[in-house]
């Protein structure tokens, strides 16, 4: 009889165990095995976040995930035509030509269903509202942003000038998994904001690029990345060579080996014909040319501009 016992015993053991709710961590292992396998949309993902959140709402990697989800669902992919060499800073999905052998060029774009990537929104702002010093989840809200928005980044803009606001006034410590983040941490992901936003090449794009270099200058006066950047907006998008000069000399009063300074005022020069003052650039250029052809290059561009 005890035997029996013993055994009904181990039966009910073993039956409340299946019916217990699975930890927050059991939750995280079986997403991160269905991401791996099938995806950040595959099948049973919803299935899993929508329990996962039932038993762990306030669970901030069931919040990361169900954003990823509803994110990366919310996007279809597109082929479009268009009479451009690039589109939003891309080359050609594929190139071809008509009977007349003119370039017809068709792009691959990203479209978002609002209603889907407003969940993912939802996901992202309770992420930064429970942990307002998370860095990594302001970058991927503006992350999302920027590819949601394509050619005209209002919102994200404002996020990015909000985001910089904050850094500058707040004096609490930001928190990035794996990273020490110092001014220049900030600086650099900034700057990749700035880059990612500028290649997409549209008028609205180049005026956010302008603002958000403007406003880490007001912070950072003698920054000379942003100096570049105030200098590459007015060389690329306004066509005002005095005005990209300007900066470029400010940056090469701070860095006088700057390469990147360097070469836009050369460039500028050219664009104007300018041919004393890229005789000027032209003998910095050789100084401090990062490799041998390219200073072998500005030697015989300067030997061509120089009267035997």
């Amino acid at each position: 009889m005890k035997k029996y016992i013993t055994l009904l015993a181990v039966l009910l053991v073993v039956s409340i165990s299946a019916f217990a709710q699975p930890s927050s961590q059991d939750y995280l292992n079986r997403y991160n095995i269905l991401l791996k396998n099938l995806g950040p949309t595959g099948v049973g993902m919803e299935t899993l976040i929508d329990r996962w959140e039932a038993s762990y709402p306030d669970d901030e990697n069931m919040m990361l995930g169900k954003f990823s989800y509803y994110y990366n669902k919310s996007q279809t992919t597109e082929v479009v035509k268009k009479d451009v060499d690039r589109y939003l800073g891309n080359p050609p999905f594929l190139a071809l030509k008509d009977s007349l052998n003119n370039p017809v060029n068709y792009f691959q774009i990203i479209n978002f269903d609002d209603s889907l990537y407003g969940i993912a929104s939802t996901q992202i702002n309770k992420l930064i509202s429970k942990e307002p010093s998370r860095l990594d989840f302001r970058f991927l809200k503006v992350s999302s942003l920027i590819a949601y928005e394509k050619d005209s980044p209002d919102m994200a803009l404002s996020e990015l000038r909000g985001l910089i606001d904050y850094n500058y006034h707040n004096t609490s410590k930001w928190v990035y998994p794996n990273e020490e983040v110092d001014n220049d941490f900030f600086k650099s992901a900034m700057q990749e904001f700035c880059y990612t936003i500028f290649k997409m090449g549209s008028p609205a794009c180049y005026k956010a690029f302008k603002d958000l270099s403007q406003l880490m200058l007001n912070y950072n006066p003698n920054d000379i990345l942003y100096m570049d950047n105030m200098g590459s907006y007015y060389l690329v998008a306004e066509h005002n060579s005095k005005m990209a000069l300007k900066y470029y000399n400010k940056v090469l009063k701070v860095k006088p080996d700057d390469i990147t300074a360097i070469q836009n005022c050369i460039l500028l020069a050219r664009n104007d014909r300018n041919v004393k003052l890229e005789k000027k650039y032209l003998p910095m250029l050789i100084k401090n040319a990062p490799d041998d052809a390219t200073k072998a290059s500005a030697q015989s561009r300067l030997e061509s501009l120089t009267p035997k």
